[in-house]
């Protein structure tokens, strides 16, 4: 882990980093359709999973409906929120990173 990586986690344990947001871990299910470059999944059933710096739980569901639909994934199932440790710092607004798709069979 190199300094600046653990600096920021440390500010933001200890409350030197001060953020109005919380990290939430996402995962929708839905259909991948045509995905943007840079991204790879077959097309059908897929799980999409997001980290966010959120405001709320709401927001971050949102978040990943309307940021799966630019790339190409339509949700059309239950959404999951999980408090997670973050692996990136908190930005000046609310952002998601470290998208996945695991595609599924539906029986």
């Amino acid at each position: 882990m190199e300094a600046s990586e653990k600096d920021w986690k440390l500010k933001l344990r200890y409350g030197k980093l001060h953020t109005p947001y919380k990290h939430i871990t996402v995962i929708a299910e839905g259909i991948a359709g045509e995905l943007e470059d840079g991204f790879d999944c077959p097309p059908g059933n897929a799980f999409m999973s997001m980290k966010t710096w959120a405001s709320s739980d709401e927001e971050a569901a949102d978040m990943i409906q309307v940021i799966g639909n630019q790339i190409g994934f339509k949700v059309t199932g239950n959404i999951q929120l999980f408090d997670t440790e973050p692996n990136e710092p908190p930005k000046e607004n609310p952002y998601g990173y470290d998208i996945k798709f695991t595609p599924f069979r539906a029986e």
